[in-house]
């Protein structure tokens, strides 16, 4: 186990894939308190505690869960459905903390995070207990999101076999994502202090964007039948219908087909199958550190996290005409089976 490797994972394509949704999250807590402060008229200029905040107990989340996950090999393993729930979940959310930016209805108060009335009695100051509750509480939570990097983390965490080699993986891997966190933290919080009214604005116009990337992700994830594949499917397939007609002459009897997971994706991410016909599909996992390496196919319950280097294969036979839809975890890189 290589420490050093782990924490360049973590550093690079790590953060880059998990920033979607935990990114947005830790950026909605802050704006949500960026606005607070303009309604009271004070200008704190303090982005570091909420970020810290929430760093600090990422970092001691997933060191207990790798702790947990190399004591007990992987028999807490994060359900697949739980996670796409709580991926939804966290864009329903930040949507709900947008539209409270923007002042839709009062109703949208009702999102901002406060601390429960024991803790906010036993901390004289209140507003210090506010800031650090909301974003420690989102930072515990991001545990039930995973991007497909931290799942390839997770796996590495119980293939140890040491609960304190699986807390070390688990934090090293957090804490190289903690520079890209920090970063989105501070700018968010700096940006507010200079614009303040305007930032709240654009603030929540990017923190819809996250939110519903995030639900389309789940939305895909799940196999939910109307998201932003399946309509950009229907507006590109009269281009595709040459292509297609190509790919299928060219499909063998035996309908094996061999795809590469790699940090870009799928290859190729289209193929065309025969009705009624064994297909043999074997995915060869390159580069495969990225959420692509978190391989589902919701229709079929085939669900496999692939290892760099590692070959999968699965058989079945499809029983009738139409589209099969493959994605990683997160819904961000996507596939399609056509049966005809």
């Amino acid at each position: 186990m290589n420490l050093g490797i782990v924490f360049l994972t973590g550093l690079t394509v790590g953060g880059l894939t998990c920033l979607a949704v935990q990114g947005g999250l830790l950026a909605s807590v802050i704006a949500a308190r960026e606005e607070e402060e303009v309604e009271a008229h004070i200008n704190k200029r303090n982005p570091f505690l909420p970020t810290l905040a929430f760093l600090s107990v990422k970092l001691i989340a997933y060191a207990a869960l790798g702790f947990l996950l190399g004591a007990f090999g992987g028999a807490i393993g994060i359900n697949q459905t739980v996670q796409i729930i709580m991926q939804l979940v966290a864009g329903l959310y930040m949507v709900a903390v947008a539209l409270n930016l923007l002042n839709i209805h009062p109703i949208f108060r009702y999102t901002v995070i406060q601390p429960p009335r024991f803790l906010t009695r036993r901390v004289r100051n209140q507003s210090k207990s506010k800031e650090f509750f909301a974003p420690a509480f989102l930072g515990a939570m991001t545990i039930f999101i995973p991007c497909g990097t931290t799942l390839a983390m997770e796996a590495l965490a119980i293939s140890s076999a040491s609960p304190f080699a699986g807390a070390a993986i688990m934090a090293t891997f957090v804490l190289g994502t903690t520079p890209l966190f920090f970063g989105i933290g501070w700018i968010t919080s700096v940006l507010g202090d200079n614009f303040r009214t305007k930032f709240l604005k654009i603030a929540a116009v990017a923190v819809i964007y996250l939110g519903l990337t995030s639900i389309n992700g789940a939305l895909i994830a799940f196999g939910f039948p109307i998201n932003s594949q399946s309509v950009t499917e229907a507006f590109n397939s009269g281009f595709r219908k040459s292509n297609d007609e190509q790919i299928s002459s060219e499909v063998s009897e035996s309908q094996s087909i061999e795809i590469t997971v790699h940090a870009g994706g799928y290859s190729p991410n289209y193929i065309k199958v025969r009705k009624g016909s064994l297909v043999t599909v074997k995915l060869v996992g390159k580069d495969a550190y990225s959420c692509a390496s978190a391989f589902r196919i919701p229709t079929l319950g085939i669900s496999k996290n692939l290892q760099v280097n590692e070959t999968y294969t699965f058989t079945f036979t499809p029983e009738k005409t139409g589209k099969i839809r493959f994605a990683c975890s997160m819904g961000m890189y996507t596939g399609v089976i056509e049966v005809i």
